[in-house]
This record gives C-alpha cells, sequence and structure tokens, in this order.
C-alpha cells in the first residue's frame, strides 16, 4: 500500500515531468514550427505512447487471453470505422465481458 507521502512524491513527480514536457518547447521554439514532418511527428507521439503503454497490458488484465483478443479486435473493428473512443471503449468492454460470461458457463 503506498504511503500519504509517497502519493504526494508520486503526485509532485508526475506534474514536474508534464511541465517540464509543457514548458521547455514553449522556451526553445519562439516561432511556429513549419516542417510538415516535424509537425505529424509530434502531433502522432502521445497516440503512440499511449499505445504502447496500454496495449501488453490488455491481454493481463482479463482473466483470458482469448477474450482480450476478442475485445482488442472488436476495437480495432470500431475504431477503423471511425466511432469515438467512448463508444470503442465500451463496445470492446462489453464484448469482453460477454465473452467472459459465456466462457464461464461453458466451463461449468
Amino acid at each position: 500500500m503506498m504511503s500519504s507521502q509517497q502519493f504526494l512524491y508520486a503526485v509532485f513527480g508526475m506534474a514536474a515531468v508534464m511541465v517540464v514536457f509543457k514548458v521547455v518547447p514553449l522556451l526553445f521554439f519562439k516561432k511556429k514550427i513549419k516542417n510538415k514532418f516535424l509537425n505529424s511527428f509530434l502531433a502522432y507521439i502521445p497516440y503512440a505512447v499511449l499505445t504502447s503503454m496500454t496495449f501488453p497490458e490488455i491481454f493481463r488484465s482479463t482473466s483470458s487471453v482469448f477474450s482480450a483478443t476478442i475485445g482488442t479486435i472488436v476495437a480495432i473493428a470500431i475504431a477503423y470505422c471511425g466511432q469515438s473512443l467512448i463508444v470503442v471503449i465500451l463496445s470492446s468492454s462489453a464484448v469482453v465481458f460477454i465473452v467472459e460470461q459465456i466462457m464461464r458457463m461453458l466451463a461449468n
């Protein structure tokens, strides 16, 4: 269990990292960045980081790799169709829940 002091250190550490990544570019880049490659690179960094942090945990967060795989396939398909993030999250979570309930019924 995390103590209150450790929690505060973690919060201040995350705040410091966020400030560094938000303020430092403002100090160094006075003009607007006109390079298309650099703009697209900087635009996709948050998505790449979020994906690399979450994707491995998808397969450890459920009781079965099978249900996680089905949920991932559904999430990718719904996102590919252009639905919003909340629709993708709720739909894939519901599919994982249903698949796990079916697997539980078949095991009994």
